[in-house]
């Protein structure tokens, strides 16, 4: 009787001990070693090389040369929208019911893009992301991320560090890439980051009650590719 007591006790702790493994985790923030250290928004022309999932990466040098926004697009006061399709990969900028632009983008492979209603609370003319494992092979460190906008909600809170920005280190939109957040062209994430609310500033722009944020839709199902 007592091995039978025994057996069935060790069997419910075995039970708990699983379930509490699989128990779902609140993930780190998207970049998980860098998150959102830096919000100064400058670029620094002393870098010249990234490191993306053990590759070795050359920094495009005209990084560097355009290092504040120039052209807000666009009535800032207009009725604008961000709409992400992770199911087929795509951005697209809305004004009231006209569409501005339609992007290829790259949503999380190695972490999940979150899906909901958010809104940008800063715009960066650059920052560094890092993240990733060394072990795992999915290590990165970029330095001069062009054209950061975070994005935020009451489930994904600012410290996440989740963002929509430009993409130096690989040409695969259209497909999952990222560790969660947006990927875009370099050329297409300036074109959203200088028509989108607030408008520009410097190299960072905070949003506040009298500027705020261009409003994010994410939807969909990333593919597993």
């Amino acid at each position: 009787a007592y091995l039978y007591w025994f057996l069935g006790l060790a069997a419910v702790l075995v039970i708990g001990i699983l379930a509490w493994n699989n128990k779902p985790q609140d993930p780190p923030c998207a970049n998980s070693i860098s998150c959102i250290k830096d919000l100064t928004g400058t670029i620094d022309p002393t870098q010249n090389e990234a490191e993306f999932m053990g590759q070795k990466i050359i920094i495009p040098q005209e990084l560097a040369q355009n290092t504040e926004s120039e052209v807000v697009l666009g009535d800032s006061s207009s009725d604008k929208h961000i709409y992400i399709d992770l199911t087929n990969q795509k951005l697209i900028a809305k004004e009231g019911d006209r569409t501005v632009y339609e992007f290829l983008i790259s949503s999380g492979k190695w972490g999940r893009t979150p899906t909901g209603e958010f809104t940008t609370w800063i715009k960066l003319r650059a920052t560094r992301m890092e993240g990733g494992s060394t072990k795992l092979g999915t290590y990165y460190n970029l330095p001069n991320v062009p054209y950061t906008m975070y994005f935020y909600n009451d489930q994904i809170p600012k410290w996440r560090g989740y963002g929509v920005h430009g993409a130096y280190w690989h040409n695969n939109f259209g497909h999952p890439m990222s560790h969660g957040c947006i990927n875009m062209r370099i050329e297409d994430a300036k074109l959203l980051y200088e028509w989108a609310n607030p408008p520009s500033e410097g190299y960072t722009t905070y949003v506040d009650e009298d500027s705020p944020g261009t409003p994010i839709t994410i939807y969909g199902t990333a593919p597993w590719q």
